[in-house]
């Protein structure tokens, strides 16, 4: 019996691999085994900054954050207790903007928290 390939299927496949690698540099965009290996290394930096975006966005929030307490007086880590306290429902997301773009409102939340 001879050996049966589905020559339609394989086709799609690196098509859709090759067609994934468009834009980088070289082979790795043309040679088939090679885009393969570059993808691989991609969708594992992809996963891995999914991550670390959201650690790198924290932490710029609690700068933000920090920077503005000190403004008036107040230490970041006691300016959070003291939100926690009183139950103001506020992420640090939320106060950062408040921080940057509406200080009015922010000062508005340190002398609610103080």
């Amino acid at each position: 019996m001879p050996r049966s390939v589905n020559a339609v299927a394989s086709r799609a496949r690196r098509k859709k691999v090759l067609k994934a690698a468009r834009g980088y540099f070289g082979a790795r965009s043309k040679v088939y085994t090679v885009a393969v290996n570059a993808l691989e290394k991609a969708y594992l930096y992809a996963y891995r900054d999914r991550k670390n975006k959201k650690r790198a966005f924290r932490r710029l929030w609690i700068a933000r954050i920090n920077a503005a307490t000190r403004m008036y007086g107040m230490s970041y880590s006691k300016f959070i207790h003291a939100v926690s306290q009183k139950e103001i429902g506020l992420n640090r997301k939320v106060l950062a903007d408040l921080a940057m773009n509406h200080p009015d409102a922010f000062k508005a939340v340190i002398d609610a928290v103080k």
